[in-house]
Formats: C-alpha cells, sequence, structure tokens
C-alpha cells in the first residue's frame, strides 16, 4: 500500500506534551511533516497563511491534533473559527486533551470532531496512541 503524506498540525502549549508527541513520532518511524502552534491564534494563522503570504502548512491532507487547555485561544475557540471557515472546515481534527470534563467531550462532538483522546500519562501508552492514529490515517481518504 502506498504511503500518502500527511500533514499533521500539533495545536498544543505544554512543551512536554509537544515533546511526546515528536518522540512518539520518532519512536513509530511516523514521517508524515509535523507542525506545532502554541495556541488557536497560531494555528488559524498557520493553516490561512498571513497577510498575503501562503499558509504554513500544505493545503491537502491535512490533520489536527488539537489540545483544549490553552492561552490566547483554546481549542473549543479555535474550533468554532475552524468550523466556521469554509475553506478550513473540511479538516479532520482530533482532541487530544486532560479533559475529561462532559461539557467538552460534547461540544467538542458539535462541532464535528473526528475523535476525542484523553492524553495518555505513561509514554509507552502515549506512544500507542500515536501508532494508531498514525495507522489509522494510512488508511482514510483525506483529500
Amino acid at each position: 500500500m502506498e504511503e500518502k503524506t500527511l500533514n499533521v498540525l500539533l495545536v498544543e502549549d505544554d512543551e512536554v506534551d509537544v515533546m511526546n508527541v515528536k518522540r512518539a513520532f520518532k519512536r513509530n518511524n511516523i514521517t508524515n511533516p509535523l507542525y506545532v502552534a502554541f495556541n488557536g491564534l497560531e494555528a488559524l494563522e498557520m493553516l490561512r497563511g498571513d497577510n498575503g503570504d501562503s499558509p504554513q502548512i500544505p493545503q491537502q491532507r491535512r490533520i489536527i491534533l488539537l489540545d483544549l487547555n490553552m492561552p490566547r485561544m483554546g481549542g473549543l475557540e479555535f474550533l468554532q473559527q475552524l468550523r466556521a471557515d469554509s475553506k478550513l472546515r473540511p479538516i479532520p481534527v482530533i482532541i487530544l486533551t486532560t479533559s475529561d470534563e462532559d461539557k467538552d467531550r460534547i461540544e467538542a462532538y458539535k462541532l464535528n470532531v473526528a475523535g476525542y483522546l484523553l492524553k495518555p500519562v505513561k509514554f509507552s501508552q502515549f506512544a500507542e496512541t500515536m501508532a494508531t492514529l498514525n495507522k489509522y490515517w494510512s488508511l482514510c481518504e483525506i483529500p
């Protein structure tokens, strides 16, 4: 089966979690490009482009891993902005958070997330989660 490059945007303000995602990608030989935004505003700029510049992330085959609790623009506010933008609306979003709040989960699914995952505490479980997501992405037909 031919590997298709998937452009992954991680929207995460915690440096340790960013490092864990990078380590999990390396451990599982995930070669998809990983872009990092530290809050929702930065993520929107990367996706849309800034001041007439092209977007930093290629416009095809994109997926977003999104934390909910971030400064400046949190995950749910980012999702609302994303879903209101006709060009960005189709991008699949997977929530990757520590929030086990029902209200967050319900709101995220109302905004059409592809999944809601709690961050595992142990790195080995985290790496396994990333491997499972990567296998899933490789099977999906993402435009």
